[in-house]
């Protein structure tokens, strides 16, 4: 099924707008999700609108958005009301500063969107502007969804990438963190240069298609099992040891990376076995 957007506009860095759409990065229905049911007959718990004062159930059509401006006083806005909030981020997307992709601390990323052009006019400035913005980031902003959002927009594969972000108010400062004012003053440099080693002999391209959900999975185990009217049974976890000597944990992680890169796989193993030809014109595996 083709991706549908959700926001459409211009994507606008100085004097040049681009037609764009957003499209969702993120698929929300890959989690497995739950309803509330009430646990003696298992019905589905309803969400009802109750009006205490008029004590009576409400209907959405009746519904109204209020904002509280003094204690017990509110004013109601309209849809229409609404519509009128008009600021460029409705309608333009304003890079208004570019910087290094790295300079961008991850703290500050919230949801990622694609972005493309809108229409076959603006494929071709839509391809000019994302190789001209190959290693940097545009800063600017985006109302989506009811609010305006700061936003970084980068390349990636064909297209853009945009990531709503976090503002400086929102981030916590690390310097509230009590437990890392305990943290020493110097370091083993032995330790160091072990700890190095262990983490350099894991580094590789990342891939991310190779790593799995196991909490869902085990989780699916678990409703397939009470569905089919079986036993569920937990599995045993691990639980990781106390570490007593950091540099015997460290040699020892060594070790088990070095043993464990010199013991084939059972593949290459198999694929480096002689073949003898049998009388039938076929070939089998010396054994």
């Amino acid at each position: 099924m083709a991706a549908r957007p959700i926001w459409k506009g211009y994507l606008k860095v100085s004097l040049v707008n681009v037609p764009i759409r957003v499209f969702p990065a993120t698929d929300s229905a890959a989690t497995l999700s739950f309803n509330q049911l009430h646990q003696s007959c298992q019905t589905r718990i309803q969400q009802k609108r109750w009006c205490p004062s008029c004590d009576t159930e409400v209907p959405a059509a009746d519904i109204a958005k209020g904002y509280e401006f003094e204690k017990g006083r509110w004013v109601v806005l309209s849809e229409e009301d609404f519509a009128k909030v008009k600021t460029p981020s409705t309608k333009i997307i304003n890079l208004v500063q570019f910087t290094e992709q790295t300079s961008v601390h991850p703290v500050h990323f919230e949801r990622p969107y694609y972005l493309a052009p809108d229409g076959d006019a603006a494929v071709e400035s839509f391809a000019v502007m994302r190789e001209g913005m190959a290693g940097k980031v545009g800063i600017g902003k985006v109302a989506l969804h009811g609010r305006e959002y700061l936003v970084a927009v980068q390349p990636h594969e064909k297209g853009l990438i945009m990531y709503t972000l976090r503002h400086a108010s929102e981030i916590r400062s690390i310097e509230t963190i009590d437990e890392l004012g305990k943290l020493p003053a110097k370091l083993n440099p032995e330790e160091v240069k072990l700890a190095r080693h262990v983490i350099g002999s894991f580094e590789s391209p990342t891939d991310f298609s190779s790593y799995h959900d196991e909490y869902q999975e085990e989780l699916r185990r678990v409703i397939d099992a009470k569905v089919a009217g079986e036993e569920v049974v937990a599995r045993e976890i691990e639980t990781p040891t106390n570490v007593v000597s950091l540099m015997d944990a460290l040699r020892k992680s060594l070790d088990a990376v070095s043993a464990g890169k010199k013991k084939p796989a059972r593949s290459e193993v198999a694929s480096h076995e002689p073949v003898r030809r049998v009388a039938n014109g076929g070939r089998r595996r010396a054994r």
